[in-house]
């Protein structure tokens, strides 16, 4: 890995995920209710490889927020990583129902069962 890569851009991006991660803790903090904070958080722990935070996280956000389509697709997403189709297909198929099509056809593309 490059100088500028390991010392320049991964530290700042490194730098400004932190500072997205204490915005959403903060969000949940305030308003711990709302399931787009839960979301938004968990997107950032994928992108920061943890994997069993953001499940989490996405679960809690379709608990608060049953029609939460993004969080439906993502978690369909995570399961389908986990080799977890039933599960991957039951929010496929509310992200679905939801407004999100996308992972239905991706699946059904690539033959997950």
């Amino acid at each position: 890995m490059s100088f500028w890569r390991k010392q320049v851009i991964d530290f700042a991006l490194d730098r400004e995920t932190r500072t997205h991660i204490q915005e959403q803790r903060a969000w949940i903090a305030r308003d711990p209710a709302n399931a787009k904070p839960y979301y938004h958080l968990a997107q950032l722990y994928r992108v920061a490889f943890k994997p069993d935070e953001a499940l989490g996280l996405l679960l809690e956000a379709v608990r608060l927020h049953p029609n939460f389509a993004d969080a439906h697709a993502s978690l369909a997403e995570m399961y389908i990583l986990r080799d977890d189709s039933p599960s991957a297909w039951r929010h496929a198929r509310l992200a679905e129902a939801n407004g999100i099509p996308r992972v239905v056809e991706m699946l059904t593309r690539h033959g997950v069962k």
